[in-house]
Parts: C-alpha cells; structure tokens; sequence
C-alpha cells in the first residue's frame, strides 16, 4: 500500500466508507487525520478508529491544521460546500498534494477554479459498498494532476473496491449506474421481502432470504466476468415454462427493464443538474 499523510475533511457517510475500507485493507490510523464539525463526533472517530480527529467545535483552525500536513485530501462535505471548503484550505495545501471530492455533481473546474493554480484535484464518485470493501469508485483526475499522484489515489481506494479512471463527462453515467446503485439493490431487496411476507413468511426470514439472495447474486456475476455474462445467468435459471421465466415474463410486461434504464438514467440527468445549480 501507498504510504501518503491522507486527511478527511467532513466524515459523513461517503467519507466514513471510504475510511473504513482504508483501514481494513491496512492503512495506519497514524496517516489519517479527519476533521468534523463537533468534539463528540470527533471523540467517537478516536475511540472507533484510532486516527487523530479534530473538531471545528474546539479547533477553530482543524481543516487547516489537518490539509497543510497531507499528501491526500478527501473533501466529504455536501457539495454546495466543496468550493467554500477548498477556499478555505488553498492556502494551507502542499503545492504537491492531491484533492479528492467525493461529492456528486461537483466538477473539476469548480475545485481548480476555488484552488490555487496548478494544484493538482481529482473528481471521484464512489458508493458505499466501499466500507465493506466491495464499493466502486469513478475516478477523474483533473489538468493539473500526474500519473503518479492518480495511481496513487486509485491505490488508496482500490483496496476499498473496484476503481475506473474516467473521463471527467462519463462520472455523471457512473453516478447513474454505480454511485446511485446500491439503493436500487436495497430496493430490489425491500420488496422482494415484502412479497415473501405477503405469501406468508415471517418478515425476519424474508428479509434475509432476499438479502442473501442479491448478495450470492452478485458473487456469482463477478466471479463470471461481470454484467456482461448476466443475461446468460438469468438463462441459466429460467427453466421454459418453470417459474422463474414466469417471474421474468411479469417484471417484462410491467416494462421493468426500461424502468430500471430510466431510473438510472434519470440519475445521472439529475447529478447534471445538480453541477449546473452549483455553477
């Protein structure tokens, strides 16, 4: 693993994953610094994680404090905020150290534009799988930035979960897919549960029926060379005339394929949406 002084500024959900996958995969708590905006939130990443934590509540100056001794930069606040944060540390960052948003919507231009010039930035969308280290992550490095300090970061994330460094305009198709993805897995989940429920299962074992079921899924789709094999899977299984082509022959007539594309498009149209508002 990369050595590097990595900082987390803001420890929400995405950053908290992506923390935790670093530290699974061997990290030291001593290379990371997290900031967050109260003591107590900051007291609990100590006691659950090790690393030095500082809080805005008692360290005025903890974004400072925290990006002037890092190589890796991780900004995970909302994105309306992303360029506020990047004013507020441009002066404090190392010529040389990389900026990593990993908020939705927010483009590269707005963190160069908010930085110094030259400083190197990089523009990720990874999803929250990556605490249990199965995440992905779409990764785009801005003008400024090096092979070397990208490879460094896609090492830094790859132990988390599978990177893909993108052009900058594919993110927004990621986000659709992948970034917004795990909730429609939830989702499936969630009704198939239900359904079970309906027919007569106690709510605990349909709940776990349907959650290994996704899960020994997806195994089976990685370990068969992806989302490329999956409709050869689904054939596999789909017996004529048994019942799962009778489940597959309802989810086509209800037009569930062109819902799910919809959906997902319909993800990645808002996250473009979203960077215009921010513009």
């Amino acid at each position: 693993m990369t050595s590097a002084k990595i900082a987390m500024l803001g420890l929400g959900s995405m950053n908290g994953a992506i923390l935790a996958g670093l530290l699974g995969s061997g990290v030291s708590p001593a290379d990371v610094t997290v900031t967050n905006r109260s003591e107590a939130s900051a007291q609990r990443a100590r006691d659950e994680h090790g690393v030095t934590a500082l809080s805005e509540e008692s360290t005025p100056e903890a974004n400072l404090k925290a990006a002037a001794e890092a190589d890796v930069v991780f900004l995970g606040v909302k994105p309306h905020q992303i360029t506020d944060l990047c004013a507020e540390i441009r002066e404090a960052l190392k010529p040389g150290a990389v900026v990593v948003s990993v908020a939705a919507a927010v483009t590269l231009e707005m963190m160069q534009e908010a930085l110094r010039e030259g400083q190197p930035v990089i523009r990720t969308m990874p999803n929250t799988p990556m605490s249990v280290g199965l995440g992905v992550v779409g990764l785009a490095p801005g003008a400024h930035t090096m092979r070397e300090q990208t490879e460094t970061v896609a090492e830094l994330l790859g132990a988390s979960g599978s990177v893909h460094i993108l052009d900058e305009p594919q993110i927004d198709a990621l986000t659709g897919v992948a970034g917004s993805g795990p909730a429609y897995a939830f989702y499936l989940a969630e009704h198939m549960a239900a359904a079970g429920v309906e027919m007569g299962l106690a709510p605990e074992l349909a709940a776990d029926l349907a959650a290994q079921t996704l899960y020994g899924a997806g195994r089976m789709l990685v370990e068969n060379g992806g989302a490329a094999d999956a409709a050869q899977l689904r054939r596999n299984v789909s017996s004529p005339n048994g019942t799962t082509e009778q489940a597959i022959r309802t989810f086509d007539d209800a037009g569930m394929a062109e819902t799910i594309r919809a959906g997902a498009k319909a993800s990645a149209a808002r996250a473009g949406e979203i960077s215009r508002s921010l513009c």
